[in-house]
């Protein structure tokens, strides 16, 4: 059975529902003083970089789950750092959309606003972005086998594969948590510090199924925190979030920016967590 699009049914009334929407999230937003987003690859998928896992994520006759761990890099780092030159150079080549950049421009206008994100590409940075969390490291970083220094690399191509260390000689890998490798725990500490202090959570263009990153958004809402939820589909996420938006993240999060700036200062009447009649 096929179902339609919400839009298809109601084509013009589908935009009306659209702009109430973001002014009810607008509201939620207008008082916060304190808010974190969570993103996930969606975002940057709009920007065209690919997931480079799945179906569309074979490289030569190797899968990302294969070439992402530590094991293949001790095998043979020149073959893994051969993928990820070819990963940087398809980054290299996008830019950030309008969801990054209102998110980049939402920093300097809450008294503590940050962004959480599964995404290596570096785009949140790109985009002006300065307090971003990158859970899951940044593909334009090395880091030394050896001394464990951590320094950005932005060659594209690589001028030697595999890289080496400046100052010790030693294989630099990717500043990337590989399969099989646990998130840093200080990182992890305060994503999950900053989530329980927010008033206001955004989740952004992610499946809400990545662990531990998906906890992230009920430790907010445990503490209190108003969830809305930003996706182009449903997640396991959306029966819980406090107001869900469907669409992309560089339609709706623009779309929300007016609604925000419409307001004007202290229109917002604070962060609430909303009914559950006034999800979906």
């Amino acid at each position: 059975m096929i179902f339609a699009r919400e839009s298809d049914i109601l084509g013009n009334e589908f935009e009306a529902m659209k702009d109430e929407k973001a002014a009810r999230l607008a509201d939620v937003l207008g008082g916060a003083e304190r808010v974190v987003v969570l993103t996930g690859a969606g975002i940057s998928a709009e920007s065209g970089v690919p997931t480079f896992r799945g179906p569309e994520g074979l490289w030569r006759q190797y899968r990302a789950e294969t070439l992402a761990t530590p094991e293949a890099f001790e095998r043979d780092p020149a073959l893994v750092w051969q993928w990820y030159d070819w990963r940087r150079g398809l980054i290299s080549r996008v830019e950030p959309n309008a969801g990054h950049r209102v998110l980049a421009e939402w920093e300097n206008m809450f008294q503590s606003f940050a962004v959480i994100t599964q995404n290596v590409d570096g785009l949140h940075r790109k985009a002006g972005s300065r307090n971003v969390l990158e859970l899951h490291g940044d593909i334009w970083m090395t880091r030394c086998t050896r001394e464990k220094t951590v320094r950005q690399n932005l060659e594209s191509p690589l001028q030697k594969i595999p890289p080496v260390c400046p100052d010790c000689g030693a294989l630099l890998r990717p500043h990337i948590v590989w399969f099989g490798e646990s998130l840093d725990p200080e990182l992890l500490d305060r994503a999950f510090r900053l989530c329980g202090t927010s008033q206001v959570m955004l989740v952004v263009g992610t499946s809400s199924v990545v662990q531990p990153a998906a906890t992230l958004p009920f430790a907010a809402a445990e503490a209190g925190a108003v969830i809305i939820e930003i996706n182009p589909e449903r997640t396991p996420l959306t029966p819980h979030a406090d107001l869900f938006m469907q669409g992309k993240a560089g339609e709706i999060l623009p779309l929300l920016d007016r609604a925000l700036k419409a307001k004007g200062p202290g229109e917002g009447g604070g962060p609430r967590r909303e009914k559950p009649s006034e999800k979906g």
